[in-house]
């Protein structure tokens, strides 16, 4: 186990078994000469356990915070099986966050949160701090809550 993913534990997070692919795609594509991958998206499913439904409707916002986070955790699960460990990661360079919401619902930068800080918490500002875009969708795959892509740059 490398240091990031024993800060992980040390926050309350365990890396959890990358998620299988739900469709023909390519989970985490390596590009520019090795420097950067980009992990498509990835929902909060762990250990057959689901967050589904739409924020601000059917999914309390705790609930909604915790499906990003555990999107989150997939994404680095992918990353982790996929670069060799996650202290390969220089730099979390972008995330996009899709949030399952109702049409009156408008706090997906707070719902995603929750990844951002989770990324802080392990590889700290400098390097954890990614972009960031939140966007509400009408409707994800199996009606998961939450979906999160990826960008980082490597060592």
């Amino acid at each position: 186990m490398g240091a990031i993913e024993t800060k992980l534990n040390e926050v309350g997070y365990i890396l959890p078994e990358p998620p299988a692919k739900g469709g023909v795609y390519t989970p985490c594509k390596i590009f520019s000469g090795g420097r950067l991958a980009y992990v498509s998206g990835c929902g909060p499913s762990i250990g057959g356990v689901n967050i589904t439904g739409k924020a601000g409707k059917d999914v309390p916002f705790e609930d909604v915070k915790t499906a990003v986070r555990n999107a989150m955790l997939n994404v680095l699960a992918v990353l982790n099986k996929t670069v060799g460990g996650l202290d390969n990661i220089k730099s979390c360079v972008k995330i996009t966050v899709f949030i399952n919401s109702a049409d009156d619902f408008t706090d997906q930068p707070a719902a995603a949160n929750a990844a951002t800080e989770l990324l802080v918490a392990i590889f700290g500002e400098e390097r954890g701090c990614p972009s960031r875009s939140a966007i509400g969708v009408n409707v994800l795959p199996g009606d998961i809550t939450a979906e999160i892509e990826m960008l980082v740059e490597l060592e």
